[in-house]
């Protein structure tokens, strides 16, 4: 027992004279960098009293150690010399990625990524080689593999090749009328009727008329003004209005048109007629108190052939007017008042 006691001490005796000699003969680097790798450590371990933090400073700076001192492990208690490989394994990945990051093609503007994708959008049935050749004719030289890659991906399949109801509306729209009524109340609260007939296209009232009495008769003398010099139309939408009678319905298809009703209680059918009457009543009608039919009708003549269809500007048209309005850029700016200055007309006289 004695012998091995004796062991034991001479052992730890020569490991702390071995530590004693590596102290005395050590060069003054490893002392800096084993006293600046004591302070770094010290510094994780204050971060958190429950766990030492890491943070991508601290696996920076042992990665760095790692390269210059040969003697880093002897100070390494936080991790596993092996994490601090993986450290440096990580980074030059990273740093590999950043590297090689340009492989392929070299990328284009962003502007004409941008002009690539509107050309798509409002040419759905243009290829890519299509696409490239209408840039090419515009002075943009790129080549059509570099087109269909920054061309977007449709997911729906062969349905993104098909035109959209904007497109197959707007290629009808020349040949559709709406027509609907209005019912305004004079100052003595009777209803006096207007008819209005709305082109779908440039969204122009092409004709309206105004009665008290409203029949079928009277209704049908509408339509001989509306399309009797019609040559474009080929479609008529209404609601189901008791006024439209069998005779009305009749003289639809004598002039060679097709009836369209809506179905029962379904004004969006005929959104673009119901729109024009709320567009009556805000801008004009609800600003005036009717006195009787003759009235009414100077009232909307004004409005409607002064201001409507001549002026009046309309997003669905890009700022345009039922009557195309030409840009002014030239003279003095005057302007011209429609009902008593309710609205104004502008334009430039020299």
């Amino acid at each position: 027992m004695a012998n091995i006691r004796r062991q034991a001490t001479l052992k730890s005796l020569s490991k702390l004279f071995a530590e004693f000699l590596r102290l005395i003969f050590r060069s003054k680097q490893d002392i800096v960098l084993e006293n600046l790798a004591l302070r770094q450590r010290l510094a994780v371990q204050q971060r958190s009293i429950k766990r030492s933090k890491i943070k991508n400073t601290d696996r920076i700076f042992w990665v760095w150690l790692a390269r210059i001192w040969s003697d880093w492990k002897s100070s390494l208690i936080i991790v596993k010399p092996s994490t601090v490989i993986g450290w440096d394994k990580r980074g030059f990945k990273a740093f590999w990625r950043w590297k090689s990051r340009r492989v392929g093609r070299p990328t284009i503007d962003w502007e004409l990524i941008k002009l690539i994708r509107k050309l798509q959008k409002e040419n759905i049935l243009w290829s890519a080689q299509r696409i490239q050749g209408e840039l090419k004719k515009l002075g943009i030289d790129v080549c059509d593999n570099t087109v269909a890659k920054y061309m977007s991906k449709n997911k729906d399949g062969d349905n993104s090749k098909q035109q959209r109801w904007l497109t197959f509306l707007s290629n009808h729209a020349k040949y559709i009328v709406g027509i609907d009524f209005l019912v305004v109340r004079t100052v003595f609260f009777k209803p006096a009727y207007v008819f209005v007939a709305i082109s779908h296209d440039r969204r122009k009232i092409r004709h309206f008329s105004v009665t008290s009495t409203p029949h079928s008769q009277w209704a049908i003398q509408q339509l001989h003004e509306t399309f009797a010099f019609d040559e474009v139309t080929k479609y008529v939408i209404r609601d189901n209005d008791k006024i439209f009678s069998d005779d009305f319905k009749a003289h639809i298809r004598n002039f060679g048109l097709e009836d369209t009703p809506t179905a029962p209680r379904s004004p969006w059918q005929n959104p673009i007629p119901e729109r024009v009457i709320g567009t009556l009543r805000r801008e004009c009608l609800d600003h005036m108190i009717i006195l009787n039919e003759k009235h009414l009708h100077s009232v909307l003549n004004e409005y409607i052939n002064e201001y409507y269809n001549v002026s009046r500007t309309h997003m669905s048209l890009v700022k345009d007017s039922p009557e195309h309005r030409p840009t002014q850029k030239e003279g003095k700016i005057v302007s011209k008042p429609i009902l008593g200055g309710l609205h104004h007309v502008y334009s430039r006289v020299a």
